[in-house]
């Protein structure tokens, strides 16, 4: 397992699973995921958007792939930490603009093959007090990639299906000095574990899925 700095406080408690978790995998199309972020595409964002990141999703061996990074571990935060390609944006940009570039920095991946699709909820996290924009791009083959070694350490393709297999999926409920009963999200897979805004943006994907399946 990839050492990782996580501020679990002592008195953390386990949260409920959610509904996702407990239905066998639905087979995903490009439609479905358009038919779960069709209400949100057309939300108006609150406040201004600092950040954006992107969700990748492509068909890989019969199954729906998402694309996923394991931060450098020069990197002078979130060292090793499981993240989506994404950042700040830069000035006279879009967050979509700033998410395709930053993935394109990242990883290699040509802004021309990414489909969005929509977006998912905007967030900010405790340290960083910005709202960040997920976006969901659609790929129509798996992308031949080439990471960047001073942000990226690996490349991870981790199928969906994967993220609802037993003991991969808890949630855990942190009371903080600044913010009581904070829900953070875990992910165990293999040598990672995915937590934080990553696997926020994710329980929302599989949850807006499930619905929309």
């Amino acid at each position: 397992m990839k050492i990782q700095k996580i501020p679990r406080p002592a008195d953390f408690q386990l949260g409920p699973a959610p509904r996702w978790q407990a239905r066998e995998p639905a087979k995903v199309s490009k439609e479905l995921v358009q038919q779960a972020l069709a209400p949100l595409s057309r939300e108006e964002w609150s406040g201004p958007i600092r950040a954006a990141v992107l969700c990748a999703l492509y068909e890989e061996d019969d199954c729906l792939c998402v694309l996923l990074t394991r931060r450098a571990a020069s990197l002078r935060s979130h060292t090793s930490e499981v993240s989506f390609p994404g950042g700040r944006l830069e000035e006279g940009e879009s967050p979509q603009q700033a998410a395709l570039r930053e993935a394109f920095e990242e990883v290699g991946l040509d802004p021309e093959r990414v489909e969005i699709l929509g977006n998912l909820s905007p967030f900010s996290t405790r340290k960083l007090e910005v709202a960040i924009l997920p976006f969901v791009g659609w790929l129509s083959e798996p992308p031949q990639l080439q990471p960047n070694p001073e942000e990226v350490e690996q490349v991870l393709r981790v199928p969906l299906a994967r993220l609802q297999e037993e003991g991969v999926y808890h949630q855990e409920i942190w009371n903080l000095p600044e913010l009581n009963g904070l829900t953070i999200h875990f992910f165990e897979l293999d040598e990672d574990i995915v937590w934080g805004a990553t696997a926020h943006v994710l329980d929302e994907l599989l949850g807006r899925l499930y619905l929309a399946a």
